[in-house]
């Protein structure tokens, strides 16, 4: 049994790589803890993607800069964007808390999730080929965007990232414009999803020390920034074929290896 202290070192680790490339972060957890000795909390999980989160703000600075330029039409039109999306999830992730929503500890969805985003993914990159693609964003990508963060949070293996991308390019939404766009969304839905989870841990009691789980939001941080910087420049002259890929030999492999341990 490794220490506590390199188990979440791994964790904090593979939160980074994966939080924001569309692999699926939280599968990926799940699959790691899985073989790692045991599920992890739901505070650890969250808090980790939080440090992962707070991260890539810095590679966003300029944009973020923008949004805050209130006085200038186009920032308000995509401040209200970026609202409206997370809004929206917001008010889906209530309603999943309050039907008692739990991350399963099976494999098997996890699995199935990864595999048919993989598909997804090839789907739409050859759907879009050839096609000319908008560098904004409309209004139906960001009710899209929304709804990509709800199936991905109702489904680990989906991704947020992969899901809310690929649904935004498949409405005709750039691949750069798609992905800064989820990654602009994602940091409030993530960082409110913490606040609440510290806040619900504060108040029912930590089954977890604190000093592990700041362990992991460093490492996750660390990781996240170096993983981001690498993807928002290989979005500009690649595909997401290659993880749709992937995420189908991945799933796969779960499933090979859930059926041979029966």
């Amino acid at each position: 049994m490794l220490p506590a202290w390199l188990i979440v070192v791994i964790l904090g680790i593979v939160e980074g790589v994966t939080e924001f490339i569309p692999v699926s972060s939280t599968g990926h957890l799940l699959v790691a803890e899985h073989w790692l000795g045991g599920q992890k909390s739901d505070l650890f999980n969250v808090v980790i993607q939080v440090g992962a989160v707070l991260a890539v703000l810095p590679l966003f600075h300029k944009r973020i800069a923008m949004m805050l330029r209130i006085h200038e039409p186009a920032s308000r039109l995509l401040d209200l964007k970026v609202f409206v999306a997370f809004f929206i999830t917001c008010i889906g992730g209530f309603v999943m808390k309050k039907l008692g929503f739990k991350l399963p500890e099976e494999l098997v969805p996890v699995a199935l999730a990864l595999i048919v985003g993989g598909i997804v993914f090839i789907i739409v990159e050859g759907a879009i080929k050839g096609r000319e693609s908008a560098d904004g964003i409309s209004w139906p990508v960001v009710l899209a965007v929304a709804l990509g963060q709800l199936v991905a949070a109702a489904f680990p293996g989906a991704s947020r990232s992969g899901s809310t991308i690929m649904f935004a390019m498949a409405l005709g939404t750039g691949r750069i414009a798609a992905t800064e766009f989820s990654f602009l969304v994602g940091i409030p839905t993530m960082l409110a999803a913490g606040a609440l989870e510290i806040h619900s841990g504060l108040k029912e009691g930590v089954h977890e020390p604190w000093s592990l789980i700041a362990l992991g939001f460093v490492v996750a941080a660390a990781v996240s920034f170096i993983a981001v910087k690498w993807l928002l420049r290989y979005v500009q002259s690649h595909s997401f074929v290659s993880f749709g890929i992937y995420r189908i030999a991945f799933g796969l492999l779960l499933l090979g290896l859930f059926f041979l341990h029966r």
